[in-house]
């Protein structure tokens, strides 16, 4: 296959510009217009940064709150209370982490994320010697 040559320069130029000059398509058949690339995202408003910072610190202070659980968690009833409010810690850090991601708020994610963490650590500290991996075995219920 021989023949003339190729000028791929202006073959390149001729592809970048059919690009560039219609709007990628997203899922659902609508057209998105196409951002300028090396661009920035869009600075969240100031409202949905609030919206971002109260989810936060929402579940911040869901997760300051279960630090403060005034009735006995060690079995029965009182432990899957616990169990539950803790999971709900966990849920709220991730809802504050997505809102955050979302939002570019980058603060607010690492907040969101240490909440998220420290739910976790909650739902280990019971879980964790009711299935073999503590020293001090624990029960699920009360004897």
């Amino acid at each position: 296959m021989t023949g003339p040559p190729r000028d791929w320069d202006k073959e390149l130029a001729d592809i970048d510009k059919l690009i560039t000059s219609s709007p990628p398509p997203v899922p659902g058949g609508k057209m998105i217009p196409a951002a300028p690339r090396g661009a920035p995202p869009a600075p969240a408003s100031r409202r949905e940064a609030l919206g971002g910072w109260s989810r936060v610190l929402l579940a911040a202070a869901t997760g300051v709150a279960v630090s403060f659980w005034p009735y006995a968690h060690t079995c029965g009833l009182g432990l899957w209370l616990y169990l539950g409010v803790a999971g709900t810690v966990v849920v709220a850090g991730t809802w504050g982490m997505l809102a955050s991601w979302r939002r570019r708020l980058g603060l607010a994610h690492v907040v969101a994320l240490v909440v998220t963490l420290w739910g976790l650590g909650l739902v280990a500290a019971q879980l964790l010697p009711r299935m073999g991996y503590a020293r001090d075995a624990a029960t699920w219920s009360c004897p």
